[in-house]
Order: C-alpha cells, then sequence, then structure tokens
C-alpha cells in the first residue's frame, strides 16, 4: 500500500492484528493475522439505478460498458445522469461497501469499456500500471475516407488550444504523440479502424485521425464538412468510436485479463 493510504487508515483505526485495531508501529509476531479496513465513504452524488452492462468483476475490480452521451462521473454542474451514479446504485443493490475509483476514462459521447477499481489501495496499483503504459487498449471508429495504408503509424505532437477553448490540435509545440492504426474493413467512402494509443493525450485518436485526413464519422468537433455531410446523411448523430478491447495484468491475482466491450461501430 502507498504510504499515504497507510497513514489515512491507521489514523481511522482501520488496520488491525488479530482483529484489534494497531498502529503500524506495532511489533508483530509470527501467525499474526493483519487485515487493512477498506470501505469507502458513502459519495455526495445520489445513486441511480438504470442499466448497466458487467463485462467482468471480482473482489477488487469491476468493469463496464459505458454507453454514449454519458458522462464518467458527476461535477458541479452535473450531479445525476451518469456512469457514477449507476456504479453507486450497483453496488447499494449488492451489498458492496466500494466506491467508484475510474482507471481508464472516456469522452462524454466515446463509447465501451471503462474499467474502475474498488477501493484506493487497487486504485493506486492500477493507476500506476496505466502511468508505465502496461494497459493495452484497443479502440474501433468509423472514419471519412481512410487512410491508403492498411497499417501505420501517425506520430504528431498535440497541444491545447488557446482558452477558453477546450480542444486540442496538432501543433510542433505540443507533447508528443502516438497512435497506432490497422485497418479493419472498407466501405463506400468510411473504413473501419482499430486504433492503439501509444501515449494517451486528451482527444488523441479524434485529433490524429482528423489531422490524417479521415475524421471519425458523427465526430461535431473535429469532423470535416464533408464528414458531417456523410454522417449526417448515415444518423450517426454522435462520434463512432469505441474503446472495444482492454488488455492488463491484474493487480492482485497477476493474471492477464482481457476485456472486450459488447458494443459495436458497425
Amino acid at each position: 500500500m502507498s504510504t499515504g493510504l497507510v497513514n489515512k487508515l491507521k489514523w481511522q483505526d482501520k488496520i488491525f492484528v488479530n482483529g484489534a485495531p494497531q498502529h503500524n508501529d506495532y511489533i508483530v509476531k509470527i501467525g499474526d493475522v493483519i487485515t487493512a479496513q477498506l470501505d469507502e465513504p458513502t459519495p455526495e452524488y445520489p445513486a441511480e439505478a438504470g442499466e448497466l452492462t458487467v463485462l467482468y468483476e471480482d473482489d477488487h475490480i469491476l468493469a463496464v460498458d459505458k454507453p454514449a452521451g454519458m458522462l464518467i462521473h458527476p461535477s458541479r454542474a452535473t450531479m445525476t445522469g451518469t456512469l457514477a451514479n449507476r456504479v453507486l446504485w450497483y453496488y447499494q443493490t449488492t451489498g458492496q461497501k466500494s466506491a467508484f475509483h475510474p482507471i481508464t476514462r472516456l469522452d462524454r459521447d466515446t463509447f465501451g469499456v471503462v474499467l474502475l477499481a474498488k477501493n484506493a489501495h487497487v486504485h493506486a496499483l492500477l493507476n500506476e500500471a496505466h502511468n508505465r503504459g502496461e494497459l493495452r487498449k484497443t479502440y474501433h471508429a468509423l472514419v471519412y475516407g481512410g487512410p491508403t495504408e492498411n497499417e501505420g503509424v501517425i506520430d504528431a505532437p498535440i497541444a491545447r488550444r488557446p482558452l477558453p477553448s477546450l480542444l486540442r490540435y496538432v501543433n510542433q509545440e505540443g507533447k508528443p504523440s502516438c497512435t497506432e492504426f490497422t485497418v479493419l474493413e472498407r466501405f463506400d467512402g468510411y473504413a473501419k479502424l482499430a486504433l492503439r494509443p501509444v501515449t494517451g493525450r486528451t482527444h488523441q485518436l479524434r485529433v490524429h485521425c482528423a489531422y490524417m485526413g479521415y475524421p471519425i464519422l458523427g465526430d461535431p468537433q473535429y469532423g470535416s464538412e464533408e464528414s458531417k455531410k456523410m454522417s449526417e446523411a448515415m444518423g450517426f448523430a454522435t462520434q463512432l468510436l469505441c474503446a472495444k478491447k482492454l488488455e492488463f495484468t491484474h493487480p492482485i491475482t497477476g493474471e492477464i485479463r482481457c476485456l472486450e466491450s459488447k458494443l459495436f461501430v458497425k
């Protein structure tokens, strides 16, 4: 456990030796049983009933499919209607004293796999693995036109546009950004790609595809006039970008887990 978490638990009398609360200066003996209570406080936002597609669950992690149009976490302006509200309801109805600790985050209109830790300890372990690039993500997207090559790498630095804009763009003064792509299918005027972000910049896949001339269909912010017209003609009301697959090493068991979204980009 992290030093910060150990300090927090000891002052809350949540570290036990043989069932009795102890601080971490207690001298243990062979045969002592040490436990830590990792129950989380009830969050300020409300629990909300709603459909929740669980892809994987054990005592430490939960993975779900997030639909398009849903925020991950409440904010001061939006306290309801988010994935966190539904997950909290799920935890309460299944009798779990767990908190909402997202490891992977998706834009409101991006859909697919979201990985959650059930407590602060597992959250810290998975965040460290994420920062080391050990969570391998694959997205599926429908793009306008498409690359001429069947596979390749987009290596283009990304910067934030001047405030108050929240958008990003390719700029040589930006942060190094790299995306691998593979063409899965080609259609009349558009293509289906597998996208693997090597780096994790905000809006990276959307920015890189738009920069290369094949913006993601349904993307209102980074789409071209042509892609927006095709999206409207095909009835695409949201960006067709799915967090399709997530592969990682379980932080507690050491097992390799490969999770795949049940949602599809067609």
